[in-house]
């Protein structure tokens, strides 16, 4: 495996993270909670008076730098699963269990307190609000990068499309890291979505949409209209978010200066769906093929969701595992 390749998987889905809107959301938790809540009440002042300004994070007498262009929760979560690789995964995760710091999505936080009160895996991801979300491929990435299967991790915190979701990620990032290109990537992945599973219906619709509109930019018009049914609530479904990071890696030819900018204008996956196609590409390309200004943005955490994380580098945490 190219240790090249998997600093790229990993600075990749850090470039892929930050160019989400929902970063600097998350990198506002660094903020004092009465900014957010300023910006709650703004929100409600548009819609009360009909405004079409809409208010941003923002710091007023705070420092501005945790809204700087950086990672968030992905990038964060990456690291950290990469830094207990050598641990058995439910002692990781107990390790984290009553901990009041942390900042995790819906599906982590339940499987935390399923931990606690002796629910292990699978039921642990199985009797879970969101077994479905795509915490367990960010996750993959890890895994992918050294050649492990995600599964046990994956079951922890998800079941069905979310484990699904996991297993393609990492076999995906697994050929890539080997030199094998985008296309070969895509195959590992859909290996391990069965046709009739929602994910993996899903992951054939947008290669077909994506391939017929012949490139990544512009095939976004038509992966919103395929896969977003815009009724759920949050961007982080495994079943719409994997096969969107799929199809633009394989449209762009794995090019991660075009492929992340299109995940990252589907805003309704904008949680993960640019992360996830910034791990894949940047794993098809390397590190070297991240532009300079986006890596030096994006390597450096600022612990808004694992607060020990913060200042870390995760061109060295990648390193460390290549």
């Amino acid at each position: 495996m190219s240790g090249d390749r998997i600093t790229g998987a990993f600075v990749g889905l850090a470039v892929g993270d930050a160019a989400g809107w929902p970063a600097a959301r998350h990198r506002a938790a660094l903020h004092a909670p009465w900014s957010r809540r300023l910006h709650r009440e703004l929100d409600a002042f548009a819609e009360e008076h009909r405004v079409t300004t809409l208010p941003v994070p923002f710091a007023l007498n705070q420092p501005t730098a945790p809204l700087a262009v950086g990672p968030s929760d992905d990038a964060e979560w990456l690291a950290w699963t990469a830094l207990t690789l050598s641990q058995d995964r439910v002692r990781a995760f107990l390790d984290l269990s009553g901990r009041d710091d942390l900042r995790a999505r819906i599906s982590v936080t339940t499987a935390l307190g399923n931990l606690r009160s002796g629910v292990e895996p699978p039921a642990s991801g199985h009797d879970n609000p969101h077994f479905f979300d795509d915490a367990a491929a960010v996750r993959a990435v890890a895994f992918g990068a050294v050649g492990q299967d995600p599964t046990r991790d994956a079951q922890i915190t998800n079941a069905g499309d979310g484990v699904l979701g996991a297993r393609a990620m990492a076999a995906a990032v697994a050929e890539a890291v080997s030199g094998g290109s985008a296309a070969l990537a895509v195959e590992a992945a859909l290996a391990q979505l069965p046709e009739d599973s929602a994910i993996g219906v899903n992951a054939r619709a947008a290669l077909r949409v994506a391939r017929k509109a012949g490139g990544a930019f512009a095939a976004v018009p038509a992966l919103d209209a395929e896969l977003i049914d815009h009724v759920y609530s949050y961007a982080v479904s495994a079943a719409v978010t994997v096969p969107v990071a799929l199809a633009l890696a394989e449209v762009s030819g794995g090019s991660l200066v075009e492929a992340v900018p299109a995940a990252a204008c589907l805003a309704a996956v904008a949680d993960s769906a640019p992360a996830l196609t910034g791990a894949l590409t940047g794993a098809c390309g390397g590190y070297g093929v991240i532009p300079e200004g986006w890596a030096a943005s994006a390597r450096r955490l600022a612990g808004c969701c694992l607060p020990e994380l913060a200042g870390r580098d995760l061109l060295d945490i990648s390193e460390g595992i290549a």
